[in-house]
């Protein structure tokens, strides 16, 4: 056999161990397990928490922009023309006088999905919101800019 035969304090021989036997690495198994079973639900609950607050900081980020593209030009973009006004001039009327890039690319919510955008809205000078985590518009999981 390869094991070397060494001695211990006493002066005993004794055989060096190379690996683990299979009980010690069943035991670290079950410990990985139970700490991956109570930490999970807790990660995950706080993932969604995060991508909720980026979704927030997203809309707030595009929210200057737009307010940047109406002191430039007097008014917000059309619900046609959209965010992509903020990255490219518009060619659809108005067409902006004072046009300036404003983003470089129009942000998706923390989920992927598009931000919704409209000009004018009958509570707030525009509506721009997230879909939320179900991607459906119109349910109560909805991020608008203007909630706090």
């Amino acid at each position: 056999m390869s094991d070397k035969i060494i001695k211990n304090l006493k002066g005993e021989k004794m055989r060096e161990n190379k690996g683990f036997t299979l009980l010690e690495l069943l035991v670290v198994i079950v410990i990985l397990s139970l700490l991956a079973a109570l930490l999970v639900p807790k990660l995950t609950g706080r993932l969604g928490e995060a991508k909720i607050d980026t979704t927030k900081i997203q809309l707030k980020e595009v929210k200057r922009a737009l307010e940047m593209y109406k002191v430039d030009n007097g008014t917000y973009p059309t619900t046609e023309q959209g965010l992509k006004a903020l990255v490219k001039k518009p060619d659809t009327p108005p067409v902006p006088k004072k046009w300036k890039q404003y983003l470089e690319k129009v942000p998706k919510d923390a989920w992927g999905n598009e931000l919704i955008y409209i000009y004018p809205s009958d509570k707030h000078p525009f509506e721009l919101k997230s879909a939320g985590p179900d991607g459906e518009v119109g349910t109560e999981d909805d991020i608008s800019v203007w909630d706090e």
